[in-house]
C-alpha cells in the first residue's frame, strides 16, 4: 500500500517548463497539498474499515470532488464530535445527580428493594410520562406546564384541523359545482352539435332566399325607375293629390253622361239609309259637339289642377 501511495506521490514528468505547470495546475484546481490531503484522508478511511487503498487515476475533477466530500465529512465529524462530547458530559453529571440521590435515598430508607411494588411502578410511571412530556423533574408544577402547553398545541392542532376540515368542505363544493357546471356545458355543447344540421340547412334555405331577395330588389328598383320615367312622360307630379283624381273621375263621367247620347245618336245613323249629304252633315255636326265636350274636359282638368297649385 505504501508503494502504491509513493508511486502516487510522484509527479508524472513532462517536457514542459516548470512555471508552464504549475500555471496549468493552478487552473485546473490540481495542486499538491490538496492531493496529499485526499491521499491521507483516503487511506485512514480505509485503514479504519481494514481496506487497502485501491489505485485510481487522480484528476482534477476527482480531486475537486473528494476534497468537497473531506470538508463536508470533516465538519459533521466535527459536529458530532461537539455534540458527543456534550452528551458524555451530561450523562457524567446525570450519573453523579443519580449516586447522590441514592445516597439520599439510602440514608432516609428509600431504597428501591425496601419499596412497595406499587409505588416502584407508580415511580416508574411518573418517570415515563415525565420523559414523554420532555420535563427535567416530577413536580406537580412541571406536570401542569407540560399539560397546559399539550393543551395549546391540541387548541392549536383542532383549529388547524377544523380550517382545513373549512376548506376541504369549500373545495367538494366547487368541485361539485364544477362537475355540475361541465356536465351542463356537455349537454348544452351535444345540443348545439345535434342543432347544427338543421341550422346550416336553414342558413342554405336563408342564403337562397336573401340571393333571390336580392334578384327581386332589384328588379323593383328597375320597374320603379320604369314607372318613375312613364309618369314624367305623362306629367305626373306629386302636386296632383287624390282629391284632385277624385275630381276629374267625377268630371268624366258627366261628360260621360253628356256624350253618352250623342253617340248613341250617331250609332242610330248607321242603320239610316246612305244619304251622303245627310249624313255628313250629321257626322261633322256631332263632331262639333265631341270636339266641344273634350274641350270642356280639358277646362275643367287645367282648372283643377291650377286651383290646386
Amino acid at each position: 500500500m505504501s508503494e502504491i501511495v509513493a508511486g502516487i506521490d510522484t509527479p508524472p514528468t513532462t517536457s514542459v517548463t516548470s512555471s508552464e505547470s504549475i500555471k496549468t495546475s493552478d487552473n485546473a484546481g490540481f495542486d499538491a497539498s490538496r492531493i496529499a490531503e485526499v491521499k491521507a484522508w483516503l487511506i485512514s478511511q480505509f485503514d479504519a474499515a481494514g481496506k487497502d487503498l485501491p489505485y485510481f487515476e487522480y484528476t482534477p475533477r476527482s480531486i475537486a470532488h473528494l476534497h468537497k466530500i473531506i470538508t463536508l465529512s470533516q465538519a459533521k465529524t466535527q459536529a458530532a464530535t461537539i455534540v458527543a462530547n456534550d452528551l458524555r458530559q451530561k450523562a457524567t453529571e446525570y450519573r453523579s445527580q443519580a449516586a447522590r440521590i441514592r445516597e439520599m435515598l439510602e440514608h432516609v430508607g428509600l431504597v428501591q428493594d425496601s419499596l412497595p411494588s406499587n409505588v416502584v411502578s407508580s415511580s416508574q410511571v411518573l418517570a415515563n410520562v415525565a420523559n414523554l412530556l420532555n420535563i427535567r423533574d416530577t413536580e406537580l408544577s412541571s406536570f401542569l406546564v407540560a399539560m397546559a402547553d399539550l393543551s395549546l398545541r391540541k387548541t392549536a392542532v383542532e383549529e388547524k384541523r377544523a380550517k382545513v376540515q373549512k376548506e376541504s368542505k369549500e373545495l367538494l363544493d366547487y368541485t361539485r359545482k364544477a362537475i355540475a357546471r361541465l356536465t351542463y356545458l356537455k349537454r348544452a355543447l351535444a345540443q348545439l352539435e345535434d342543432d347544427a344540421s338543421p341550422c346550416e340547412a336553414q342558413m342554405e334555405h336563408w342564403k337562397t332566399s336573401s340571393a333571390i331577395m336580392d334578384s327581386k330588389e332589384r328588379q323593383y328598383l328597375q320597374q320603379y325607375s320604369n314607372y318613375k320615367a312613364l309618369l314624367n312622360r305623362v306629367g305626373y307630379s306629386p302636386e296632383i293629390s287624390h282629391g284632385v283624381l277624385v275630381e276629374m273621375a267625377e268630371h268624366r263621367k258627366d261628360l260621360e253622361k253628356k256624350t253618352k247620347p250623342i253617340l248613341d245618336t250617331l250609332r242610330s245613323y248607321q242603320d239610316l239609309p246612305p244619304d251622303k249629304a245627310l249624313a255628313a252633315l250629321a257626322i261633322e255636326d256631332k263632331k262639333r259637339l265631341y270636339a266641344a265636350a273634350e274641350k270642356y274636359l280639358e277646362d275643367v282638368l287645367q282648372s283643377a289642377l291650377e286651383s290646386n297649385n
